[in-house]
């Protein structure tokens, strides 16, 4: 619970699709923060899949030396209410965090989520949450790929109703949505 001396941190989203420079952005505006800096990565290690492991390392390396680094896969929640004032959380990727609780049913995922967004309500560190744009396509083929599709859009539009600003990063450019956009109220 925030103190009197520290309120809530600001919560900045930044979604997109594959490859658009999402995470760079992300990384950009936390240097910008000038606050110690915590990275929260989602993603789970598979010694198996060494394109994975590169992908990791590329993150890593992009990193500056200073930064800390928690690996998150499930207790997102718990990792957000440990966060203090005066730091910079960036939570790469919301996308990854969802696919790493995708078996739960619909219930069970609804209370996680519900959870996660009155922390992020909460937290006291800043809060850059990285997301992937989902559904701008084909509808998967698949129930688990459509439930990923659904629970993710969700997600987002829940998050973007609470973050300012709000960046779509597509093509290499980032756009604040708050500026630009017009909002639609979320049903929560």
């Amino acid at each position: 619970m925030p103190t009197d001396s520290c309120r809530s941190g600001t919560v900045i989203l930044v979604t997109g699709p594959a490859r658009s420079g999402k995470s760079e952005w992300a990384e950009t505006l936390a240097q910008q923060s000038q606050k110690p800096v915590v990275y929260v990565a989602t993603a789970q290690r598979d010694p198996t899949d060494e394109e994975w492991q590169q992908r990791i390392a590329r993150h890593q390396q992009r990193r500056p030396g200073q930064w800390q680094t928690r690996e998150v896969p499930r207790a997102l929640s718990q990792c957000l209410e440990e966060g203090e004032c005066g730091e910079c959380l960036l939570v790469d990727s919301l996308g990854t965090w969802l696919a790493n609780c995708l078996e739960l049913e619909d219930e069970a995922w609804l209370s996680m989520e519900k959870q996660f967004l009155s922390q992020v309500k909460q937290t006291q560190a800043d809060l850059i949450l990285v997301a992937e744009e989902t559904g701008w396509g084909v509808v998967p083929a698949y129930p688990l790929g459509r439930t990923f599709r659904d629970r993710l859009g969700n997600l987002i539009r829940h998050v973007g109703a609470i973050a300012d600003p709000v960046y779509l990063v597509t093509g290499g450019y980032a756009l604040n949505l708050k500026v630009l956009g017009t909002p639609l109220t979320p049903n929560l």
